[in-house]
C-alpha cells in the first residue's frame, strides 16, 4: 500500500545486495552546459540504510560569472572568497569515495562534478549513482511531477531555503532514507548507474548554451546535455518518417534521447542501434520520436519536441517497441 512508502522504521530484513553507503549530493551551477561550473556543493554521507552520518557544504569560486543569482542568491561578492574547485577537490573526494551518489537528477550533477574533476586533472572518486527520480518512479510513488518539492511533501520533509546546495542536499536526504527502507522492504532492485570516467570532453565556449537561465537539476530543471561523445556507423537505412502511436518502429528511424533513463544511456542507445535505428543527438523536424521520462521538463529536445509535434514516449514504452522493429523497406 502506498501509504506504507512512508512507515517510521527500516525493515528487519535487508538486501545483501544495497550498497554500503550513500552520498547526497547536491551541486548549484553557472548554468547547465557543460562549460558552466560549480558555485557551491553539499554532500550527506548516509550509512548503507540511509542514516545520516554527517555533512559537508562549501561556496566554489567560478572565477566567472555566477549566472542566475535570483535563483541561488550566490553573488560575484559571495563568491570572491570562496576557495577554487581545486582548492576543494580532495576534501569533496573524501566525501564521495567508496559510496554511491545520490542525487535528485542524478546525471546533471554527477556531469558537472566530473568535469570539475577533469578541469582540476583529477578523477572523482565515484563509481556508481542512484537518481531519486528513477527511485520514486520504481516505488510507483503517487508525486503530481518529478520536482524535488513534490518528493519533499510526499514524505513530510519540510524545505527551508529552496536551490541552497546545503538545504537541497538535507532534504533529499531525508526523502531518500524513507525511499531506501520502502525499496528494501519490497525488494526493489535500486536503479544504480555505472559512472564512467571521462574520456572525451569540451570545455569551449563553443559548447551549447542550453538552458543558461536555469541553475540546477533538483528544483525541476532540465538535466546538462553533455555525455561522453561516442563515434557511432552511420545507419544503413533510409529514415521512414516519424512515428506512429500503436504501430511498430521501423528501421531507419531517427530517436534522439533526453534526461535521465534507468537503464545505462550508452547502453539503451546501443540497443537503438543494434535494431537498427538512427540514434540523433539534437532534435529536428526529421526526428522520428523522443523518448524521455520526463516530458514536461524544459530541455531543449522536449520544447522542440512540441514545437515540431514529434511523437513522445518513456523509457519502459520504448524497451517494450525494441523488441518488434520493422525491417527497413527493400529497395
Amino acid at each position: 500500500m502506498l501509504e506504507d512508502l512512508t512507515t517510521a522504521a527500516p525493515p528487519a530484513s535487508w538486501p545483501a545486495a544495497y550498497p554500503q553507503g550513500y552520498a547526497v549530493v547536491d551541486v548549484e551551477t553557472t548554468g547547465l552546459a557543460r562549460d558552466d561550473r560549480i558555485i557551491s556543493a553539499a554532500v550527506y554521507r548516509l550509512d548503507a540504510r540511509g542514516e545520516v552520518e554527517d555533512h559537508w557544504y562549501t561556496t566554489v569560486n567560478p572565477e566567472r560569472d555566477p549566472g542566475p543569482v535570483w535563483i541561488h542568491g550566490l553573488t560575484s561578492e559571495v563568491l570572491e572568497g570562496s576557495p577554487l574547485f581545486g582548492e576543494v577537490a580532495e576534501e569533496f573526494a573524501a566525501r564521495l569515495d567508496g559510496r554511491v551518489l545520490v542525487a535528485h537528477n542524478a546525471v546533471f550533477d554527477w556531469s558537472m562534478i566530473a568535469r570539475e574533476y577533469a578541469r582540476a586533472g583529477r578523477e572523482a572518486p565515484v563509481r556508481r549513482r542512484l537518481c531519486t527520480i528513477a527511485l520514486s518512479k520504481e516505488l510507483g510513488l503517487p508525486l503530481p511531477n518529478h520536482k524535488l518539492e513534490s518528493l519533499a511533501a510526499h514524505f513530510g520533509v519540510v524545505q527551508q531555503r529552496a536551490h541552497h546546495a546545503l538545504d537541497d542536499a538535507r532534504v533529499l536526504a531525508e526523502a531518500f532514507r524513507p525511499s531506501l527502507w520502502a525499496a528494501a522492504r519490497d525488494g526493489v532492485r535500486l536503479p544504480l548507474l555505472e559512472c564512467l570516467p571521462l574520456k572525451e570532453w569540451t570545455d569551449s565556449a563553443a559548447a551549447p548554451r542550453i538552458g543558461r537561465q536555469a541553475s540546477h537539476g533538483s528544483g525541476g530543471y532540465p538535466s546538462g546535455s553533455w555525455r561522453p561523445s561516442r563515434k557511432r556507423p552511420a545507419c544503413p537505412y533510409p529514415n521512414p518518417g516519424r512515428y506512429t502511436a500503436d504501430k511498430p518502429l521501423k528501421q531507419g528511424m531517427r530517436v534522439a534521447f533526453s534526461g535521465d533513463t534507468s537503464i545505462d544511456r550508452d547502453l539503451l542507445e546501443d540497443r537503438a542501434v543494434e535494431a537498427g535505428l538512427h540514434v540523433a543527438t539534437s532534435l529536428s523536424r526529421l526526428t522520428s520520436l523522443l523518448v524521455t521520462n520526463d516530458p514536461d521538463s524544459g530541455t531543449s529536445k522536449v520544447v522542440k519536441a512540441r514545437q515540431f509535434g514529434t511523437p513522445v514516449v518513456d523509457e519502459a514504452a520504448f524497451g517494450q517497441l525494441l523488441r518488434d522493429v520493422e525491417p527497413a523497406s527493400e529497395g
